[in-house]
């Protein structure tokens, strides 16, 4: 009798998972994937830009370069699909996948909506777009005090300087990312100015502003989301193989999607309205009651916030951020590629 695969839900990182500290991430785990990294290159090359193999082995991080849509965004495709590639697939069953943001192109290419060439394609264009334009910009503000648990009030607050900074002549302000325990903003640069200078500074970074960032899921990128209809046909869609997730906590089943109705989703709606992540989170979980979570690098920055949004809803019967740490301790649900000791769980 063969033994039993642990169900895990796949979750796919957004923009801003590059960072210092994963400079190196394909060269360091992924130097047996060299036919995959040999087609983004060419793919890359064939753009006029720079090679991913090249921003990878660079010898310093630089953020001028390496945060850039148009190159942060492949970087983070080529990362995240290899470390899905090497999910033990002889431990773990995939049941459902989603993402944060860019980790929405992510999870189509991983789930088969989109073969790795056109995932590649979408993600590529989209974040170069992004960076020809950068219209607008993105701030962080925390929904959970430092044990993860909401502050009373906070979230109506913050809605409520989105309704006033937008009666003030020229600024745009919107809710771009309900992210865990934090809200992101996107807006115009009046508007986010307005914003920081009225926010209170919390736990030693908040608000914090995004570099290279627009102002993502808002109708400032009405514009974007033209473009890439134009730039990219729907006929790029096909069936995905896994369930998907999206930033409504909408599903999109296996062998059974609309794939019309996925593309004006994925080029529609979600560039340029609200991302919700949680709901996301909380949708799949509920929905597909995985075994294990998995969070695919490069960072593991995401862990915090998938986090925060299953201790908003008592899941694990976690209610603070020293709950979740003792869970952690005795038995991982949360498997993060971009942590060494979570890593070789998933691989092993």
């Amino acid at each position: 009798m063969k033994p039993t695969k642990d169900k895990v839900l796949v979750i796919c990182p957004g923009r801003g998972t590059y960072n210092q500290q994963e400079l190196g991430y394909f060269k360091r785990y992924h130097a047996d994937k060299k036919e995959l990294l040999d087609a983004i290159d060419d793919y890359r090359i064939q753009q006029g830009q720079s090679p991913i193999s090249t921003l990878d082995a660079a010898e310093r991080y630089q953020m001028r370069e390496h945060s850039r849509g148009d190159n942060a965004s492949a970087l983070i495709w080529s990362c995240a699909y290899a470390d899905y590639l090497s999910i033990n697939r002889d431990r773990y069953e995939i049941c459902a996948l989603t993402g944060n943001s860019m980790g929405w192109y992510i999870a189509l290419g991983c789930a088969g909506a989109l073969n790795p060439a056109e995932a590649l394609r979408l993600i590529n264009t989209m974040g170069t777009l992004m960076q020809q334009s950068l219209l607008g910009g993105q701030l962080i503000y925390p929904l959970v005090d430092e044990h993860w648990q909401a502050i009373p009030g906070r979230h109506q607050q913050l809605l409520d300087h989105i309704a006033d900074i937008n009666s003030q002549a020229g600024a745009e302000l919107y809710l771009s990312i309900q992210l865990g325990g934090m809200l992101v903003f996107g807006g115009n640069e009046a508007a986010l100015k307005t914003l920081e200078q009225r926010l209170a500074p919390e736990q030693g970074r908040f608000p914090m502003r995004l570099f290279n960032h627009a102002a993502f899921h808002t109708p400032l990128q009405r514009p974007i989301a033209e473009q890439g209809r134009n730039l990219l046909p729907a006929s790029l869609f096909q069936q995905p193989r896994h369930p998907l997730i999206d930033g409504r906590g909408g599903q999109w089943r296996a062998d059974a999607t609309d794939t019309a109705a996925l593309y004006r989703y994925t080029l529609g709606h979600q560039v340029t309205e609200p991302y919700d992540f949680t709901k996301a989170l909380q949708v799949a979980v509920r929905e597909y009651a995985p075994d294990k979570l998995v969070i695919l690098g490069p960072g593991s920055t995401l862990g915090g916030a998938v986090a925060q949004a299953l201790i908003d809803i008592r899941w694990q019967g976690w209610e603070s951020k020293q709950d979740f740490i003792r869970s952690q301790q005795q038995d991982p649900y949360i498997l993060s590629m971009g942590l060494e000791e979570q890593r070789a769980l998933v691989i092993g």
